[in-house]
């Protein structure tokens, strides 16, 4: 049966004992990594968040609390009272290793079944069972580590932005729902039966209102949720530090973007971030390295190979130039021999998932040249590829050709990463970062055959721009700003519009009549007209850089509680049916849905 903590008061942390703690009679609480039963001898290491204490118990232990620590078992939940003295034989590979508690009270606060795997760092357990058990993962102090460095950068980050004159304002979780982007999700009012609420997809509109009502400078720590897809750093629910500034431009959110990121890896991991960070325009990054976040910490830039095969008869080729897309590659110098023809038809395969139809390639090894599509170019084309390239013995020359631009970018963008990784062309030393400027304002969605807003349709264009907003909006520019870690976007903003008429010619160019904007937005026109500042501003995912300056795999690594790919959770079985009566109340009803097989 368990015993309770009554008489006794935990004095101290597991972790925290050392040397200078001996002869001291503490109290320590926490769960059994392990039990070892030694005869005369019992130890137990006692294991809590800040690390692992030996308690000791040998024959001038009680014999009701031997019995006790000869009983006990891994995971138990334990307070022991002790003096602490010196271990005999010490272990140097954890902080605690030259004490240890002699133990002369012992309660057992809770029991514990046999865990479905075993608590331990670094864990091989398939992450579905981790999740299920989530509460006993947490447990394991590698993943507790992550954790508390969460808490450490949101720390660094409210002390941050307060010293530079923030102030910390929620915003709501209950709001209108005004589709433009990802899905929202939607919660229904019983109140206001048949109507909806959304939950913030970002705190966007109100912290524009925050700055029309003259608070300036505003943060937030802000819950924010998405109903797409998942990805391995993206969660249905997610948290950002969000900012907005009034008065300000570019320079100076940008400025106090990089001073946080400087100080949060400088208190975190103590390692200097230089400042000002380098910048890049979105078409530089795009034309050479594929990606609006390119990682600058290795080569294998794309080479656009357009010129030198204009005119070219090979179909594949021709027929990507004539439709007005491009042909481009990327040169794996040095590595000729270690990337076979097998691996190349493997990486052909993969890279169709980026809208590719194929890799043309061509090996230049030192025991003779291969290629997939030389034999159909002229001798004269050959050569002005090879020379474009900076072809030479050794190296792997990899071109894609579509009549969309943005497949031959996603595509080489992709391999360009997959290669660096393969082959260990990484820096790894240090973190790169780079701010990615200028952005297309508008982006041609396919599925809606119109403009959408690259970013929100919010943000400023370039005034250099503004003739073009409605005619040619494939022109525009927008005053928007993404921070770059290591090929990662951890960060990003603008430059909001502030003028009423601006606005609405921004909601025109994207297709809304005027009813729709403003059934939609009006309260945001309606709240321009009143006196709006200049403003603007950014916001870090958090999840995003917690897991980066933590050198995680995944971003579920450093979320206490987070969703898998379906966006369900195993711990809770979540999402789940409601109760009937729960519907009724809402005035909802729940349709069949059909079966795959009966839609197909």
């Amino acid at each position: 049966m368990a015993e309770f903590m009554t008489g006794l008061k935990r004095t101290h942390f597991c972790g925290d004992l050392r040397m200078e703690d001996v002869n001291q009679e503490v109290v320590v609480c926490g769960w059994i990594q392990r039990q070892r039963d030694l005869g005369q001898l019992i130890f137990i290491d006692l294991r809590d968040r800040t690390g692992v204490i030996q308690l000791a118990f040998d024959d001038h232990t009680d014999r009701e609390i031997f019995e006790k620590a000869f009983t006990a078992r891994a995971e138990f939940v334990l307070a022991a009272k002790g003096t602490v003295r010196e271990r005999s034989a010490k272990n140097s590979e954890i902080p605690t290793g030259d004490v240890e508690i002699f133990v002369t009270e012992l309660r057992v606060l809770a029991k514990s079944d046999t865990p479905p795997f075993e608590i331990v760092e670094n864990s091989k357990v398939k992450e579905e069972l981790r999740l299920k058990y989530r509460y006993l993962d947490l447990r394991r102090s590698d993943v507790q580590d992550k954790i508390i460095g969460r808490h450490k950068i949101v720390k660094v980050a409210r002390d941050y932005f307060d010293t530079h004159g923030f102030l910390e304002i929620e915003t709501p979780n209950l709001i209108k729902s005004t589709p433009e982007g990802a899905r929202d999700y939607l919660v229904p009012s019983r109140v206001f039966p048949g109507n909806f609420f959304a939950l913030p997809q970002s705190p966007q509109l109100y912290k524009q209102l925050l700055m029309l009502s003259g608070f300036d400078r505003y943060m937030q720590v802000a819950r924010c949720f998405r109903d797409e897809d998942l990805r391995a750093d993206r969660q249905p629910e997610f948290t950002q530090i969000d900012l907005e500034m009034s008065f300000v431009e570019e320079e100076e959110i940008m400025a106090m973007g990089e001073g946080f990121i400087k100080d949060v890896y400088k208190k975190v991991l103590d390692i200097d971030i230089p400042t000002p960070f380098r910048r890049m325009t979105w078409h530089e990054a795009m034309e050479r390295f594929g990606s609006d976040k390119p990682d600058l910490r290795f080569g294998l830039e794309l080479i656009n190979l357009s010129e030198a095969l204009q005119g070219t008869e090979f179909r594949v080729f021709a027929g990507a130039l004539s439709a007005g897309g491009s042909v481009r590659g990327i040169n794996l110098k040095g590595l000729a021999d270690q990337l076979s023809r097998k691996e190349i038809d493997k990486l052909t395969e993969w890279i169709k998932a980026y809208g590719a139809q194929g890799i043309a390639w061509t090996r230049l090894t030192a025991n003779g040249e291969t290629s997939s599509f030389e034999k159909f170019l002229k001798p004269e084309e050959v050569a002005a590829v090879r020379e474009t390239m900076g072809a030479e013995t050794g190296d792997v020359l990899l071109l894609i050709a579509s009549p969309k631009a943005k497949v031959v970018f996603d595509s080489l963008g992709a391999l360009r990463c997959e290669l660096a990784s393969r082959f260990g062309l990484i820096d790894q030393s240090k973190p790169n970062l780079l701010w990615v400027t200028d952005f297309p304002l508008f982006e041609y969605d396919e599925d809606e055959k119109r403009y959408v807003a690259m970013h929100h349709p919010f943000t400023a264009p370039r005034s250099v721009d503004l003739e073009f907003l409605e005619t040619q909006p494939d022109k525009v520019c927008a005053r928007a700003y993404d921070m770059v870690l290591n090929g990662n976007e951890i960060g990003g903003g603008s430059i909001r519009i502030n003028n009423p008429e601006l606005q609405e010619t921004m909601f025109r160019a994207l297709g809304f009549s005027q009813k729709e904007a403003q059934d939609r937005f009006g309260f945001l026109i309606d709240a321009f007209r009143y006196g709006a500042p200049p403003h603007g501003g950014m916001a870090f995912g958090l999840d995003r850089l917690v897991m980066l300056m933590l050198d995680c795999e995944s971003i579920r690594d450093v979320i206490a509680f987070p969703k898998v790919a379906n966006s369900g959770e195993l711990m809770t079985s979540s999402p789940s049916q409601v109760d009937a009566q729960q519907l009724l109340d809402l005035g909802i009803g729940i349709l069949p849905q059909e079966t795959t097989e009966a839609n197909e």
